[in-house]
Parts: structure tokens; C-alpha cells; sequence
């Protein structure tokens, strides 16, 4: 499957996009004054081959949930548990992602790649499982929430592992494990885009995993770990150099070769990580956007990329994380992010909050009349 994709991941379309600079051109505005949305817009008629691109509605949030070996260096004042009550709450529609996301009209799909503690999973007609009048419930193992159950969370059971490796004692995962874990990212990538969704929104839940994250960032760009670490959940000080040394551990431990990403994933990646980088290959495959959340998002594109360079055409940046790492990554990347507003929550939220700009991009080329068309001299 991993092969196959890649093979499918071609570049931008050059007359699509060539039409959509001219079309912009013609619009009722002065050249230029709509900024990045403008080069946005030729962006996504290049991905889609078609001017003006469709408009990327519906939209659908893949959350994926794993834990972490390193989790026992104590790089996160969290306990393990967490990941799976947060599990739990994004499936009752409490989280954060899921205010947002009715907000915005989007589905949401929580996928369990490798959570180690048993999924707190809300009954659907349990009282607990509400969460104001929008609340979601659970749908079963194996389920895909289509873009049209905005309304109700699904989870997807495709475990893994229950969590990876400690990265500073060993690999955490086996090119095997990674492989897989990849590969249930195009899976649902394609399961999505097959249920209607025209746009992937990137999502991530797990404690400790800006750590691997910063590891895969430091792996693909070469930078210091002091430079791609940050406080994640919000270290304290000596919390906060323990974990870039145990970074730095990891990465003298494995030597990294980020030719090969597959086996940078398998060395200090996380499942959620190598899933995402496959959501990233999936979406790019079938020509449909990808908007990246957080540094966890990130770290994973830069994965994506080393698969198949192309993949970088589908991918928008939402926003700029307060990690310092995700920085980095969007340098690396070639992208700028829509909105910073120093979010450095995950789960979507970011790219949740830009996903309105995105869609208005599109829409100006849908519906701004031409100068011809509505009479109005140009200059």
C-alpha cells in the first residue's frame, strides 16, 4: 500500500494554476490585495487540476490516539492514562477539537493506532456521554465518521501496538510496526475521501509526544535538539533540558538517516506520528488537501515529504505552534502558516480555527465577479 501511494503522488498542475493566477487577476480587487490567499487559491486549483478548485467542504478531522516508551523518562508531568480519557472525551464531543469542530461543520474520526491504557469509550446512550445539545457518541471499532456526522464522533480501532518503545533504550517501533502504522493513516485518508470529505484536517492525542515529535524534527532538518524541543504541555524549567537531553539521547542512539523515513519513524517516531505522515501520502495521492494542525502534524509531514517530495503540494499549514520545532519543520517544509495565535494544544484545534480561511480562499475564485462581468472599470 505504502509503495502504490507514493507511486500515485504527482506535482501541482501548471495550467490549473496558471488559470487560477489569471482568474485572480480578472476579480473585482486590486491584484495582489488578498495576500497569501491569493497564492493559496492557485495552490489548490494545482492540487485539484482545476480552476477554480472545488470548494473544500466538507470537512473531516482524523484524530490519531498512541502512546510512548520515552513517556518513561519523565518528559511529561501527565500520566500515561491520559491519552486514553482523552480518547474518551473526544468521543462524548467534550474536548476542545470537538467545540470547534461543530463550529466549523466538520466531522471527527478518533483513530486508535496505539493507545496503552484501555479506551474510556462513552456508551451511546449513556448521560455521561453528552456534552451540551451537540454531544457525539461512540460509533463501533472499525467505523468511519463520513463528512455528513458532524454531530457524531467515530472511533476507529486499528492498534498497532499498545504504545511504542522506549526511543532511548531501543527503537520504538520496528520498520514493520511503522510500516503499519503508515499505512492506517492512507487507509483512512481514503475512507474519508471516499465518504465525501474534501479536506483532511490532522489531529493527534498522545502524553509525551512532543518528544518524539522533536526527534523527528531534529532527524529531518539536522537541527539541534534545543532548537526542535519545546515545553509541550508546559515543563518547567529542569523538566523542560531533561527533555531536550533525552532528545538528544535518542538521536546519538539511532543516528537517524532521514533518506530513509521510514526508518526515522521506526527509530524515535511515535504511531500517531507515522500514521499521520500516512494521512499526509493518502490525502496527496487522491489530490485532496491536507490542513496540518500542530508540531505533531508537522513533525509527520516532514515524514510524508521524504516518502514522496510532491506530497508537499497538498498540504496547508494552519497554523504556527508556540513549539519551537514546528517552526523549524514549516521552514523545512516551504509553508507558511495561515494564523498564530500561540496555540500548542493539538487535536485539530488549530487547523479547526483555520479552516474558514482555507474555504474563503476557494470561494473568492467560486463567486467575486470579473471586471467584465460586473462592469466596473479597471485601472
Amino acid at each position: 500500500m505504502l509503495e502504490t501511494t507514493i507511486a500515485a503522488i504527482g506535482p501541482l498542475d501548471e495550467p490549473a494554476m496558471t488559470a487560477a493566477r489569471q482568474l485572480q487577476a480578472r476579480l473585482t480587487k486590486p491584484a495582489g490585495s488578498l495576500g497569501a490567499l491569493e497564492e493559496l487559491s492557485v495552490r489548490l486549483a494545482g492540487l485539484a487540476g482545476t480552476c477554480p478548485p472545488p470548494l473544500p467542504t466538507p470537512a473531516a478531522v482524523a484524530i490519531f490516539a498512541g502512546d510512548h516508551g520515552v513517556h518513561a523518562q519523565r518528559v511529561s508531568p501527565w500520566p500515561q492514562e491520559v491519552t486514553a480519557q482523552m480518547v474518551g472525551n473526544f468521543l462524548a464531543g467534550g474536548a476542545v477539537v470537538n467545540a470547534f469542530a461543530r463550529q466549523a461543520g466538520a466531522s471527527v474520526t478518533v483513530v486508535d493506532v496505539g493507545v496503552a491504557s484501555p479506551l474510556a469509550v462513552p456508551e451511546p446512550n449513556d448521560p455521561a456521554a453528552s456534552s451540551g445539545t451537540d454531544a457525539g457518541a461512540a460509533g463501533g471499532p472499525g467505523s468511519v465518521g463520513g463528512p455528513a456526522d458532524t454531530e457524531v464522533p467515530r472511533l476507529v480501532t486499528a492498534t498497532v501496538r499498545r504504545g511504542t518503545r522506549d526511543m532511548t533504550v531501543t527503537a520504538a517501533l520496528t520498520r514493520e510496526e511503522a510500516r503499519a502504522a503508515v499505512e492506517v493513516g492512507i487507509r483512512i485518508a481514503g475512507e474519508l475521501v471516499d465518504a465525501g470529505a474534501a479536506i483532511l484536517l490532522t489531529g493527534d492525542m498522545g502524553i509525551a509526544n512532543t518528544t518524539p515529535a522533536a526527534a523527528l524534527i531534529a532527524a529531518f532538518t539536522g537541527v539541534d535538539a534545543a532548537e526542535a524541543t519545546g515545553r509541550g504541555t508546559g515543563v518547567d524549567d529542569p523538566t523542560y533540558q531533561h527533555k531536550i537531553e533525552v532528545v538528544r539521547a535518542a538521536l546519538r542512539r539511532h543516528t537517524p538517516d532521514p533518506a530513509d523515513p521510514l526508518g526515522v519513524l521506526a527509530a524515535v517516531g511515535g504511531l500517531e506520528h507515522a500514521a499521520l505522515a500516512g494521512l499526509v501520502l493518502g490525502a496527496a495521492a487522491r489530490r485532496v488537501p491536507v490542513l496540518l494542525d500542530g508540531v505533531i502534524a508537522v513533525s509527520a509531514a516532514l515524514a510524508a515529504v521524504a516518502f514522496a517530495p510532491a506530497a508537499v503540494g497538498a498540504v496547508v499549514a494552519g497554523h504556527r505552534s508556540a513549539e519551537p520545532g514546528a517552526t523549524v519543520a514549516l521552514r523545512r517544509l516551504g509553508l507558511t502558516p495561515l494564523i498564530d495565535l500561540g496555540l500548542r494544544l493539538g487535536e485539530g484545534t488549530g487547523a479547526l480555527l483555520a479552516l474558514p480561511i482555507v474555504t474563503g480562499a476557494v470561494r473568492v475564485l467560486h463567486e467575486v465577479a470579473t471586471f467584465d462581468s460586473a462592469g466596473v472599470a479597471e485601472k
